[in-house]
């Protein structure tokens, strides 16, 4: 009911995220080794961008477990939001270890004067963390374009407003890595043409920019369903249909869906039953439609109430 994405894709969040984990693990290894050995700023941003979206992948996998507890009596609507809360440390540790570091060690290379190197090693170790980039992305852009076929959306809006908040974080990152290479490598070209350093401490300080805004990007996003994201108006058309293809309802005046974690909402309503019967079978019949509802994975909890006499029936 939420953005239509079945329990099966939580799972392609996972898959994604251990993709990510494997590929960024690597990749940071080695280009810390080609920093280390060409001194290239471009490569030490390169580097921290890497060691930060792998350090990323753990906060993302923790989101992942942590979002799949059961409710308790302490949290009644189970922990979903918990995604939200490691997938945001997630993201201030890109701005912070990613974007921050790459831009000061960038500017403390400006006025370098270094001529430069043979950067052929950094130069294979960018077109290696390229493919591996690559494959990641490739993952995240499949899981998009499953969910947005089944939401009847474009894969980016998809991505932008899906509750997956993992799917997010790994499509941004991956994208930002994808690019960062590409600034990175022009930077370490432009050095060694012309001898000037300043172009290689631009490219370091360019992967820097990049890093804080995708950084600030997923800080916003998971912000909005940490405060309460209401889902969007096609998703509420369709919990609407749910409720007035029962039996019993007549007519719905009243109708909130929220996201309190990953593919799980929160659904209050008022309704106004065709039945006329006392308070205690009434109740029976609400308790009936409210199991039912619960009965769809994405629906954490389903709280429905009597309608007010007179009040007027919601059409959207």
């Amino acid at each position: 009911m939420t953005d239509s994405q079945q329990p099966a894709e939580q799972g392609g969040s996972l898959l994604t995220v251990l993709i990510a984990l494997g590929a960024n693990t690597i990749i940071a290894v080695a280009k810390s080794v080609a920093a280390f050995l060409t001194g290239s700023a471009s490569m030490v941003a390169e580097a921290s961008h890497s060691w930060a979206d792998a350090g990323n992948e753990i906060f993302l996998l923790i989101a992942e477990r942590r979002a799949d507890k059961d409710p308790d009596r302490t949290h009644p609507f189970g922990y979903g939001r918990a995604a939200y809360v490691w997938s945001m440390i997630a993201a201030f540790g890109l701005f912070t270890a990613g974007s921050i570091l790459s831009i000061t060690h960038g500017i403390a290379e400006l006025r370098s004067d270094d001529p430069g190197s043979d950067y052929l090693i950094a130069y294979i170790v960018l077109a290696i963390a390229f493919v591996l980039e690559g494959v990641s992305f490739l993952q995240a852009v499949r899981q998009s374009r499953e969910g947005a076929a089944r939401a009847q959306m474009r894969p980016l809006r998809f991505v932008m407003d899906t509750s997956e908040t993992t799917l997010r974080a790994v499509f941004f990152e991956d994208l930002a890595a994808l690019i960062g290479i590409l600034l990175a490598a022009g930077g370490l070209v432009a050095h060694e043409i012309t001898g000037e350093a300043i172009y290689d401490a631009i490219g370091s300080i360019l992967v820097g920019v990049l890093l804080g805004a995708v950084a600030l990007l997923l800080i916003s996003r998971n912000m909005q369903f940490l405060v309460g994201q209401a889902v969007s108006p096609r998703v509420r058309k369709l919990a609407l249909d749910s409720l007035l293809a029962e039996d019993s309802i007549e007519r719905v005046t009243f109708l909130h869906l929220e996201y309190v974690g990953p593919s799980k909402v929160l659904l209050l309503a008022a309704v106004d039953l065709v039945a006329d019967e006392t308070e205690s079978v009434l109740q029976v019949h609400v308790q009936d439609i409210e199991d039912r509802l619960e009965s769809n994975p994405q629906v954490a909890r389903a709280i429905l109430s009597l309608s007010a006499p007179g009040t007027e029936a919601i059409t959207g």
